[in-house]
């Protein structure tokens, strides 16, 4: 079975109502990013930043898979898929995609302050100051911040590495280390890459630019590949 990986951005869950901070000029929601997607704002009044992402899950809570998300797991009937997204909403997992790297976190889990390995899936959407892992340590938003390590970043490039059909759907390729991950796929295999704001590609062969969002691009997609 061939393998397809699919590297997914902000455009396929801004179709289902996700906020975005790509478009906004460095503010998401009227912060400004590093207040509360760093670990410095963190120190610097976590309430603040437990209140952005308690509004963030609630949010997502509602939101629904779109047709883009549908479309990846209809390829799951010929292919083998792996999503590696950017996002850290659940959708793909609502849609039923069954292979999920989540590159920048999870938005329906937390971890703990002071060992960055135990994490814990949240119950409803509300985190607030004073809850702790069993060490003492305030519980976080079990996300990437800017300035962090990425830790699943190695199992995406190897991953890449090995794909038989490469998919970018909805993401600026501005944010790295993400956005590098075309760089480990072989000169050889068709990427197709999907957005209605072309991000720049370097041009390759088989190289497949798809001018559209996600929902209408991504159906697109699965007519050609379940030809």
């Amino acid at each position: 079975m061939k393998k397809i990986v699919v590297l997914t951005g902000a455009g396929v869950s801004a179709e289902s109502g996700i906020s975005t901070f790509r478009d906004a000029g460095g503010l998401w929601e009227g912060h400004d990013i590093m207040e509360v997607a760093s670990p410095e704002g963190w120190k610097k009044n976590p309430a603040l930043v437990l209140e952005f992402y308690n509004l963030r899950r609630k949010a997502a809570l509602d939101a629904k898979p779109n047709a883009g998300h549908l479309g990846l797991v209809a390829l799951e009937e010929k292919y083998d898929v792996t999503i590696v997204t950017q996002n850290v909403d659940n959708l793909h997992e609502k849609a039923g995609s069954s292979k999920i790297i989540h590159l920048h976190g999870e938005l329906f889990k937390c971890r703990s302050s002071l060992y960055e390995n135990l994490v814990y899936d949240m119950d409803g959407w509300e985190l607030k100051l004073g809850e702790k892992c069993p060490h003492g340590s305030q519980l976080r938003p079990h996300i990437v911040w800017f300035g962090e390590m990425v830790p699943m970043m190695d199992k995406a490039m190897k991953l890449a590495m090995k794909a038989d059909i490469f998919i970018v759907v909805g993401t600026s390729l501005q944010v790295y280390p993400a956005a590098g991950l075309l760089d480990y796929v072989r000169e050889d295999v068709p990427v197709y890459v999907i957005d209605p704001n072309m991000p720049a590609v370097r041009k390759r062969p088989n190289l497949h630019l798809i001018e559209e969002k996600a929902s209408t691009g991504v159906e697109k997609i699965v007519e050609i590949l379940m030809a």
